[in-house]
């Protein structure tokens, strides 16, 4: 088996390897599945372990390399995807009890797109009931058990992507799928210590992914780096004709690395592009009472872009109910997505309390306010779009607080406004989460970076400046 050392590795390192013919990807996939089947269940990471399809494209992938067909940088490299895709052949459970035994004849549009890049699928990664969108109390609710920080296995690791934060910081796979709603990706991405990639809405196709809301659930990466994230989402962004959010193609795609610019034709010398410090604004009313650590360390971390060459001012957003809104959005459409579910009762098989009586409460939601949510939705993207002619990023703490604990009630001890979180997703914008430093417990801080619609290559080139800087993204948790 391959050394920690080596499946510690970045997707760009890896791949680099793996071209190269120095790493053979049947030994990387049986050295991330016996990692998997080892410390997987010590993390309550996984829902199912894909053994059988993962050598079989490990296989399939050594063969083409070895011919001469190199698909890309995620050729031969091994991932696990929340288990809210769809893969044909195995079970799908939505990390519900109530699903246990769902299973769908299709791959998901990101597992096909995946599979066309030489990726390979070891597992379905565990996950928050229902992705947590008629509310859940505990860390517990989930059909595998709580899912266990590798910092610290007292602590969580957030929701509702919990398994993909376990299984990237941990290195049994090396990237994982994730999902958002709000916040689904950037809270495991800091609490677990891993990079994470939400991307700009209907860039990436939910064909196959369960629907949680129809207008706010996007698709994304978590991994090592920030560059890592920009090569998966290079493989799963375009357009899907069976996703009727998804973008146009020539909006939807995303190339990484960036194509060279074309030279235009001059009689003069071509002049060098100018280069102009990446504007970043730091938000004064993302959160309003942030653990005094993990605002030192966010702060710091901005401070350090500033340090070298990056413009660094004061930003707010603008005043209104967007929470709201977005809460109202989120209730009535999941109402709409689970309404055969509701109906029948089945939500009595849902592990959380609060889970239980949830998805009833969000059909409580009338057609006015419904309207009257999706018309300040409107109004929100008009002011935030403004907000980024001043900035090309705005950053803030990617939460106002490290990890809970696994028996923490989350309606208490993670009770606070979360106005970044409810108009970032209102309005569809990209964000990356980056850790930056380590609070007490040994557990990890996040730094959340915003850009405008569509500009989600400038969300990778702050962070990838920043990990230049810094080796946060490398430090390894002792598990």
């Amino acid at each position: 088996m391959l050394s920690d050392d080596v499946l510690y590795l970045t997707v760009r390192e890896l791949g680099e390897r793996i071209r190269a013919k120095q790493i053979s990807p049947v030994e990387l996939t049986e050295s991330y599945l016996d990692r998997s089947q080892k410390v997987g269940p010590q993390l309550n990471a996984y829902v199912t372990l894909t053994h059988d399809l993962a050598l079989a494209q490990a296989k399939q992938a050594e063969a083409e390399i070895a011919g001469g067909n190199y698909r890309g940088p995620l050729h031969g490299i091994p991932y696990a995807a929340k288990d809210l895709l769809a893969v044909k052949g195995y079970k799908t459970t939505w990390g519900a009890r109530a699903f246990h035994d769902q299973a769908f004849d299709y791959d998901a549009t990101v597992i096909e797109k995946l599979n066309a890049a030489g990726a390979i699928l070891i597992g379905k990664a565990a996950m928050i009931e229902l992705a947590g969108g008629m509310g859940y109390r505990y860390a517990s609710a989930s059909l595998t058990g709580p899912a266990k920080n590798p910092w610290n296995t007292a602590y969580w690791t957030g929701g509702s992507s919990s398994g993909p934060g376990a299984i990237v910081s941990a290195a049994l796979a090396a990237f994982a799928i994730g999902t958002e709603t709000w916040g689904s990706i950037v809270c495991p991405s800091a609490f677990c210590g891993v990079t994470g990639l939400r991307p700009t809405f209907g860039r990436v196709s939910r064909h196959g992914a369960m629907a949680c809301a129809y207008s706010l659930d996007k698709i994304g990466p978590m991994a090592r780096s920030a560059e890592d994230c920009a090569l998966v989402l290079a493989a799963i962004a375009g357009h899907d004709p069976l996703d009727r959010s998804s973008l146009p193609e020539n909006e939807a795609a995303f190339a990484y690395p960036p194509p060279e610019p074309k030279p235009r034709r001059t009689t003069h010398a071509a002049q060098p592009a100018p280069t102009t410090p990446l504007r970043i604004g730091w938000l004064t009313n993302a959160w309003q009472k942030p653990n005094a650590e993990v605002a030192s360390l966010t702060r710091a971390a901005v401070e350090l872009l500033q340090r070298n060459g990056m413009r660094l001012a004061d930003a707010k957003l603008p005043d209104g109910p967007y929470e709201a809104a977005t809460g109202t959005i989120l209730s009535a459409e999941n109402a709409a997505a689970f309404r055969k579910f509701l109906v029948e009762g089945r939500a009595v098989d849902l592990t959380d309390p609060l889970g239980r009586i949830g998805g009833y409460v969000h059909q409580q939601v009338s057609a006015d306010d419904y309207m009257l949510a999706l018309q300040i939705r409107a109004i929100f993207q008009e002011r935030v779009d403004k907000l980024f002619d001043d900035f090309d990023v705005i950053a803030a703490p990617s939460l106002p607080v490290a990890a809970t604990k696994l028996d923490a009630n989350i309606e208490t001890d993670l009770a606070f406004p979360d106005p970044l979180g409810g108009i970032g997703n209102l309005c569809g914008l990209p964000a990356i989460s980056v850790p930056c430093g380590f609070a007490a417990a040994n557990l990890p801080v996040g730094l959340q970076f915003l850009a405008r619609v569509r500009y989600d290559r400038v969300l990778v080139a702050i962070a990838s400046l920043f990990q230049q800087h810094t080796q946060w993204h490398q430090q390894r948790p002792p598990v």
